[in-house]
């Protein structure tokens, strides 16, 4: 029988605190979330009114602030909205970043409003969080998440200026706003881009030979990738355009394409944006049932859409050598079990879908600063190696190229300090994972070892503060 996906995140975690030997009241504790708001308010559309009914959910408030996104679907629910807070909480122990975990949800499909209305049921939503503490730079701050983006963060940041004018650091009670309006470079994409970072790094290390059965790099390597939102464009995009990596199949609500020979990422997005899904795109195979194409042999499977697609049911059928979880809980409990039995790989979605916190991270900071990376340095790293440049040519008498210079000469701008802290990130945090799976034969999957990296770091905080 299979369990609630708050359930499943917490029997995840269970292996892990059962590996530590964890007292079993301290285990409630850290799987158990903290507080859970439930807002229902009304809002008038037209000529009617209509009631919404949202969720704020903080796990873990080990670390100020809490952080986690802001889901509007049609799916959100209490449970969801918890388990996606737990998940928050290991997510940001496992790759270093000082937050506690939280998540929000409003029940609402937003293709059936416009712009207008989104924004003042929105900016309602914010009031509801923000006069309840659930909203601010230093307790609580949310992001961008499915159904939300740059646009919403805008109004929450602009509603929460106007409720708290006197707050200095009010841009940073929201991340994922545009760079225009306090956000910061690399954001859209920062997931994505945290997928690729991982997926490289795995491939550095001898493990993926041997615990995955994929040799070399990822050039060549067969993707299969469900859901072609943000995360799923962007880790597609980067992956093939960047590695070399081939995208054998795009799985989306109305189907999926097929191509072996790799199909053309940017193309198929840009379809999709144009004809709300992918069927009848030009030159490729059209398969109207997706879930089947989930089962379709490739080297890395790479679910990028919701929660719960992997399930006992169709997991002894899945054929990859490597499931890579760029969307949150898309493999449940049994599906885990299942896939672990059978010798196929998970690079864990608590790891591998961090990129979007992380960046966030570095927004917050840059919001609390209230300075742009790279402002005071930038200058000086140009004429330092505008220096270098020189004294090369000096010492060997030849002329350096164009792009030669132009390379040396480059001063670091937010958008390459973004990203290179981006990719140290997710390579520490994959070694620290890595490094307790080699030392530990009693951990068998790369999930747990993430947990218990996570556990250790929330437990080691927890008791210096004297709560346990």
């Amino acid at each position: 029988m299979s369990v609630s996906f708050r359930k499943s995140v917490a029997r995840m975690a269970d292996r892990a605190l059962t590996k530590l030997g964890v007292d079993p009241g301290i285990a409630t504790a850290i799987k158990g979330c903290d507080s859970v708001l439930q807002v229902r308010f009304p809002v008038r559309i037209g000529n009617r009114t209509e009631v919404f009914t949202g969720w704020r959910a903080v796990h873990s408030s080990h670390r100020l602030p809490a952080k986690g996104g802001i889901r509007f679907a049609t799916s959100v629910n209490q449970d969801e909205v918890e388990a996606l807070a737990a998940l928050m909480t290991y997510k940001c122990a496992i790759v270093d970043v000082p937050f506690g975990g939280s998540k929000g949800g409003l029940v609402i499909d937003p293709s059936q409003y416009s712009r207008d209305e989104m924004q003042v049921i929105t900016r309602r939503f914010t009031v509801e969080l923000a006069r309840r503490n659930f909203l601010s730079p230093a307790t609580n701050v949310p992001a961008p998440d499915m159904g939300t983006g740059q646009r919403e963060m805008a109004w929450i940041a602009d509603t929460y200026k106007n409720l708290f004018p006197s707050d200095l650091n009010h841009l940073a009670c929201v991340t994922g706003k545009p760079v225009h309006l306090g956000g910061i470079a690399g954001r859209v994409e920062a997931t994505g881009r945290g997928v690729q970072y991982g997926l490289q790094e795995l491939f550095r290390q001898p493990e993926a030979e041997s615990w995955a059965g994929l040799r070399g790099d990822l050039a060549g390597k067969r993707i299969v990738v469900q859901g072609l939102g943000n995360v799923g464009y962007h880790a597609a995009k980067f992956l093939s355009e960047d590695d070399q990596a081939r995208v054998t199949a795009i799985i989306e609500r109305d189907g999926a394409l097929i191509d072996e020979g790799g199909l053309p990422v940017e193309e198929v997005f840009r379809y999709k944006v144009e004809h709300g899904g992918v069927r009848g795109f030009p030159g490729v195979d059209f398969e109207p049932d997706g879930a089947r194409v989930l089962e379709r042999d490739c080297d890395i499977l790479l679910p990028a859409a919701s929660e719960n697609q992997i399930t006992a049911d169709n997991a002894p059928r899945i054929q990859t050598r490597l499931v890579a979880e760029a969307a949150n809980g898309p493999v449940t409990f049994e599906a885990d079990e299942i896939l672990r039995s059978r010798g196929i790989a998970v690079l864990p979605d608590a790891y591998l879908n961090a990129g979007g916190v992380v960046v966030s991270y570095f927004e917050w900071v840059r919001n609390l600063s209230h300075m742009r990376f790279g402002r005071m340095g930038r200058r000086l790293e140009e004429l330092r190696g505008v220096h270098y440049a020189r004294a090369i040519e000096e010492l060997t008498g030849k002329q350096l190229s164009v792009g030669i210079r132009a390379e040396i000469g480059h001063g670091s701008d937010e958008i390459d300090l973004v990203r290179s802290g981006l990719d140290d990130t997710m390579r520490m945090a994959l070694r620290a994972i890595l490094e307790r799976y080699r030392d530990d034969p009693a951990i068998k999957d790369l999930r747990t070892a993430a947990y218990v990296v996570a556990v250790e770091k929330i437990l080691r905080c927890q008791v210096d503060i004297g709560v346990f």
